[in-house]
C-alpha cells in the first residue's frame, strides 16, 4: 500500500479544482464528487471546485451532483491546485484539460494502466478496482463522512460490475466494506444507479441487442448505434450505460465490442473482455486506453471497417492464446 499523503497537496492552498474523463461514468463521477466532499469536510478554508461534462440524472443522489458540477472553465480561474481523477491522460480530461495548464501545482490520482503521468505528481494504481478504491486508500477513515461514502461506493460499485468484474480484489471488498459501516442506502445505490433503467433505455438495449454480430465462432459480438438511432429514440450517450456489459454476458463470449456513432463515421467504441483479451492492448493500438478487461477508443469510418481493425488485433491474442 502507498503511503500518499494528500494533506501535503491540499493544505495551505486556496483553491483547488477537480477533474474527471470525458463522458463521466459511475467511477469518475463518484470519485470526483468524493474527494470534493472530503475536502469540504476536513479541509474547511479550501475552496474546492468540480469540473465534468454533464452526468446522467440518476447520480443526483449524490449530495451535491446536481448543482456544485462545473460544465465549463471561467477564464479568470487559476487554481492552486488541480487533480485529476479517474483520467488516463490529459486530451481526456476535455474541457477541463486548461486548469492543469493553469495551475500552480497538479496531482493525477488513477487506476488505469494506460496512464500516461501527465501531471507534476502522480499516484497511480492499475490494481485498484477503481479510483474510489484508491481514495478509500489516501483517505482517513475516521474523516470520510456520509456523503463521501455514498459516492466512494458508487464508484467501487460501477467500475467493478457490483464486485463481480475479475478486477475486484480482497482490498477492494474491504473498502466497500468499510463503506457500508458508514450507514449509507447501499442497495439502493446498487439498484438505482446500476441496475435501474428508463423505458427508453430499456428501447435502445433491445435495439442494440436485437442488431447484434457474433464472429469468431462465438468468441467475439459487437453491436453499433448510430446518431440517427440515438435521435429516434430520444436518447444521449448516457442512456448507454450497460449495453456492451449486457454483451459481454452472451453464453460462449470472450470479447464484447459496442460503438456508438459521435459525428458521420466517427464512433466511440467500448471494449469488454471475460478472461484473457488485454482490451487495453487494443485501444491503445487506436489511441485509447482503460483496464485489461474494459476500454475503449474513438475510431473513423464505417462499422465494419471498424470492426475489421478491431478484430485482427483480437486475433493475434487469441493465437498467442491457442
Amino acid at each position: 500500500m502507498n503511503n500518499w499523503n494528500l494533506d501535503a497537496f491540499v493544505e495551505n492552498v486556496n483553491l483547488v479544482a477537480i477533474a474527471g474523463h470525458i463522458r463521466p461514468d459511475g467511477d469518475c463521477i463518484g470519485s470526483c464528487m468524493a474527494l470534493y466532499h472530503y475536502i469540504k469536510d476536513n479541509y474547511p478554508t479550501v475552496d474546492v471546485k468540480v469540473y465534468l461534462e454533464e452526468i446522467s440524472s440518476k447520480f443526483f443522489y449524490i449530495k451535491d451532483a446536481d448543482s456544485v458540477i462545473m460544465h465549463e472553465v471561467p477564464a479568470d480561474v487559476s487554481p492552486d491546485l488541480f487533480i485529476s481523477i479517474d483520467c488516463g491522460d490529459k486530451e481526456r480530461l476535455g474541457f477541463a484539460a486548461i486548469l492543469l495548464d493553469r495551475a500552480k501545482n497538479s496531482l493525477n490520482i488513477d487506476h488505469h494502466i494506460s496512464n500516461t503521468k501527465f501531471a507534476k505528481e502522480n499516484w497511480v494504481r492499475p490494481d485498484a478496482a477503481a479510483a474510489c478504491e484508491i481514495l478509500c486508500d489516501i483517505f482517513k477513515e475516521e474523516c470520510i463522512g456520509y456523503d463521501t461514502a455514498v459516492a466512494l461506493y458508487t464508484g467501487i460499485i460501477h467500475d467493478s460490475g457490483v464486485l463481480k468484474y475479475s478486477n475486484t480484489t480482497k482490498n477492494t471488498l474491504n473498502a466497500a466494506g468499510m463503506l457500508i459501516t458508514k450507514g449509507i442506502p447501499f442497495t439502493d445505490i446498487i439498484n438505482d444507479s446500476f441496475y435501474q433503467k428508463t423505458y427508453l433505455q430499456n428501447q435502445i438495449l433491445g435495439r442494440a441487442l436485437l442488431e447484434s454480430v457474433m464472429f469468431y465462432d462465438g468468441k467475439c459480438i459487437f453491436t453499433a448505434i448510430s446518431k440517427k438511432d440515438m435521435e429516434f429514440y430520444g436518447v444521449t450517450s448516457a442512456d448507454l450505460d450497460g449495453i456492451v456489459n449486457q454483451l459481454l454476458i452472451t453464453e460462449g463470449v470472450e470479447v464484447a465490442i459496442f460503438l456508438y456513432e459521435l459525428d458521420m463515421q466517427q464512433y466511440k467504441v467500448s471494449l469488454r473482455s471475460n478472461k484473457y483479451i488485454d482490451v487495453s492492448k487494443i485501444a491503445q493500438r487506436f489511441s485509447g486506453g482503460g483496464h485489461v478487461r474494459a476500454a475503449g477508443c474513438t475510431m473513423n469510418g464505417r462499422v465494419h471497417d471498424i470492426i475489421n481493425s478491431l478484430s485482427g488485433e483480437i486475433a493475434n491474442q487469441m493465437t498467442v492464446k491457442e
